[in-house]
């Protein structure tokens, strides 16, 4: 059966719903989107004469769960005007509709009964073949098929979308037993592909596999505090980044999902799940109890482990919750030794060796909650998955940890953790002990560019399914690394085409990276066919390193300054003019000369997640390693007569004077940065470099030519100054502005103008250049633009002065 994805239907409109329907819409499907009838008038409806028969009124309840999610922030959508594809409607009136649609999902509240009753109109309605899924996250999938016919139940499963549906990768499918293997096996890969998802394949147990591991690995977390007398921000430093967890870490988490969802998820595994041998874990400890008593739950609430209140001088400030008396104080200094030992180190697994080393409360909190975390994940095997890799998989794209708990021992060593799990007290599954005897020292390993597992079915190493034809840097770096230095890597993906990737602290761009840019399109040109830029951190680039530019001005080093700036510049514009294509993939933060670079490059496959943004004018510059001549030589393409072209002036000053950051790629193509009909968006991750690297060998097979060298960049000159500085004037005049920011604005005037021409004139990418480069360095020697580079370098805030 040949299945498509063209029309969803999405019934319930509730934080879910309303926003699973938008990602549908962020892919381009067509949505349904359907909510009960109200049953009585609200006061406006009244005051207005209206009825329950008028139509505003039956869709009242849908329509105002889509506005309110159309205007949160984060935004559910990738773009304003993909939500024109939503069509609203109300369950009496327009579940007919359904039959027009390839694909159903329920998600309305979580009561049996309730799920029953509307699949009970689904199977009325909906044509045979297509699918069925509820998003539920407590109730057994199987139970939701009494009494429905052969065709419903074979095409029937659970898909459990993370919320934010947009933003959390994971989609946990869960099939019945009588789920066909063809709707499965189509599901699986629509996931991955179209939906940008981690797919993983969960049992039909409580809580399917994250919320399972993940709500233990809390309630374990609960009690080891109390054992250790930690504080909460003790805690949630100690499992932030520093670990290669969210930054939210372990309580602010909690107060964001609410305390109340993690003691039903916990309660419920609990109830459920007798014969867990981990099953006290679960068990609520009495400060818990006693704040969802006192409905401190988080966010909701304004209040749970965290309480922001105003102090004395009006400044707002954030306490926390002292478990012991449960009352709220100011946050103490948090300090461990291990922490200071393990900062420095940049590489993850590095640090977590370092980390499990320590000989401090930090260490042993380490290694006594990694204890439990390693036995309870290895007894889960084979209750809620057959396979580790997929608890490895839901934990990374559900909770956001970097390493999965199986990645995590792989990391400490498979006989350091079974010592941590003997000296804990805790018992490891037989199957451990089994690998364990047949000299396995390993749960994952990488051979010839693919990455295995431990299948404990088989007993042996099995390739990951769904990674075969997936293009995975962290694999072939072990043996395809071609060249590296310091900053950057080069590595051969196969049939001619290099990546380069960087590794520095938020992957900014210093000297490391740019001979790296350089040496790799050195060796596309005579040894290869093509390049392509991306890497695997969580953000392509932060943009120029800071702190460079930083010491240099400071330090009066002009001439060091303006070779750097001269370097950056000549870099851009060999990617822009190499012999080879160059294809640049960023996902992410892809700031300053993130962005300058895949401005510069032939084609950029980007990430839909993507908030790309030329954006020194909030340190005083403008955009110095070829932005801002790109802008002019855009704006050169659309120069128009008259008002027009002082408009297109005018918006492509104001995308770098306000330094605008796109919030999807979609929005990037709107605010410039990137191409229509050159440029495009992939939606998932795990496949954004294997496009990338197609759309290289595209341009290849093609016949590809380097693009010929422009001499004829429109600029409009005195015209388009007078227009910059009657602004900043009248800006400034108006307070909006400040002096410094009227002097930046001056600068990126006379940049994109050509300078002070008494015409429109055709100049040369070089002649643009040198004026960026002179504007960047006269910016780099005045007083307020140093004071907002160190506030940037030394606190990470900018300055406005």
């Amino acid at each position: 059966m040949s299945r498509k994805i063209n029309k969803v239907a999405v019934l319930g409109s509730g934080v879910m719903g309303s926003r699973i329907a938008c990602h549908f819409a962020n892919i381009g499907c067509e949505v349904l989107l359907l909510d009960i009838v109200p049953r009585e008038l609200n006061e406006k409806e009244a005051k207005s004469g209206l009825t329950l028969e008028d139509k505003i009124v039956r869709n009242r309840i849908v329509n105002d769960s889509l506005k309110f999610a159309l205007t949160s922030n984060p935004s559910p959508i990738y773009r304003k005007s993909f939500a024109s594809r939503i069509t609203t409607g109300n369950f009496d009136d327009d579940m007919s509709k359904i039959a027009d649609c390839d694909w159903t999902i329920e998600v309305v509240i979580e009561r049996l009964d309730i799920k029953k009753s509307v699949f009970e109109q689904v199977e009325k309605y909906r044509k045979p073949g297509t699918l069925i899924t509820s998003n539920t996250s407590g109730i057994p999938i199987h139970l939701m098929t009494e009494g429905r016919s052969d065709d419903f139940k074979a095409n029937f499963f659970g898909t459990h979308f993370f919320n934010p549906p947009r933003y959390l990768q994971l989609l946990e499918i869960i099939p019945t037993p009588h789920t066909s293997q063809e709707a499965l096996d189509f599901m699986m890969d629509y996931g991955r592909r179209f939906l940008g998802k981690k797919t993983v394949l969960c049992k039909d147990t409580p809580a399917f596999i994250a919320n399972r591991i993940g709500v233990y690995s809390i309630m374990s977390l609960f009690h080891t505090v109390q054992e250790m007398g930690l504080s909460v921000e003790a805690v949630d430093k100690l499992t932030g980044p520093v670990l290669g967890r969210p930054k939210s870490a372990t309580f602010r988490t909690c107060d964001v999902v609410g305390l109340d969802t993690l003691v039903l998820v916990a309660n419920g595994v609990r109830e459920n799940c007798p014969d867990d041998e981990a099953n006290d874990a679960f068990q609520l400890p009495e400060y818990i109890t006693k704040m969802v008593e006192n409905k401190w739950l988080g966010s909701k609430t304004k209040q749970g482990f965290y309480k922001k209140v105003k102090g004395e001088n009006g400044k707002s400030e954030i306490l926390s919750l002292d478990l012991n008396t449960l009352e709220y104080k100011a946050q103490e200094k948090v300090k461990f030794p291990t922490l200071e030992m393990a900062k420095p180190i940049d590489d993850l697994k590095q640090r977590i060796k370092m980390l499990f080393m320590g000989m401090d409360k930090a260490g042993e909190f380490y290694r006594k909650t990694s204890a439990g975390l390693f036995a309870y994940v290895s007894n889960r095997i084979p209750e809620i998955s057959d396979d580790l890799y997929k608890i490895d998989d839901a934990m990374r794209a559900g909770f956001g940890w970097e390493l999965g708990p199986f990645e995590l021992w792989d990391t400490v060593g498979l006989e350091q953790g079974l010592k941590l799990i003997g000296d804990a007290s805790k018992e490891v599954a037989q199957w451990v002990k089994d690998m364990q005897a047949k000299g396995i020292t390993s749960f994952y390993k990488t051979e010839k560019g693919k990455r295995y597992y431990y299948d404990v079915t088989s007993g042996d190493y099995a390739i990951i399914p769904g990674t075969e034809d997936m293009v995975l840097l962290d694999v072939l770096r072990e043996e395809n690394t071609v060249w590296k230095n310091a900053d950057s890597t080069i590595v051969h993906l196969g049939d001619g085409i290099l990546n380069l990737e960087f590794h520095t602290k938020m992957n900014t761009i210093g000297g490391g990276v740019i001979e790296g840019i350089n040496k790799a399109i050195d060796l596309a040109e005579n040894e290869y066919k093509g390049l392509v830029i991306s890497n695997t951190g969580q953000n392509f680039s932060a943009g120029a390193n800071v702190g460079m530019i930083f010491m240099m001005a400071v330090e009066q080093d002009y001439d060091e300054l303006d070779f750097a700036v001269r370097s950056f510049q000549n870099t851009m514009m060999r990617i822009r003019y190499s012999k080879v294509p160059v294809v640049v993939a960023p996902h992410n933060m892809a700031l300053g000369g993130g962005c300058e670079m895949s401005m510069h490059a032939d084609k950029v496959v980007a990430h839909a997640e993507l908030y790309m943004g030329l954006v020194e004018f909030g340190v005083g510059l403008i955009p110095g390693g070829g932005g801002s001549k790109e802008f002019a030589q855009r704006l050169s393409q659309e120069l128009k007569d008259g008002d027009i072209r002082i408009n297109r002036l005018r918006q492509r000053f104001l995308t770098i004077g306000q330094a605008q950051v796109s919030t999807s790629a979609y929005e990037a193509f709107d605010l410039g940065y990137l191409r229509e009909g050159t440029d495009e968006v992939v939606v998932s991750r795990d496949y954004q470099l294997a496009r990338a690297k197609e759309a290289c060998e595209a341009l290849i097979n093609k016949g590809y030519t380097p693009p010929k060298q422009e001499r004829d960049i429109t600029v409009l000159g005195s015209e388009g100054l007078g227009i910059v500085y009657v602004g900043a004037n009248s800006m400034l005049s108006g307070n909006y502005i400040s002096e410094h920011d009227s002097l930046i604005s001056e600068k990126l005037g006379f940049v994109l103008c050509g300078g002070d021409l008494s015409e429109m004139t055709q100049v040369s990418p070089q002649y643009l250049l040198d004026l960026e480069r002179k504007a960047f360095l006269e910016l780099c020697k005045e007083r307020k633009t140093l004071e907002r580079l160190e506030s940037l370098v030394k606190s990470g805030k900018i300055l406005r002065n």
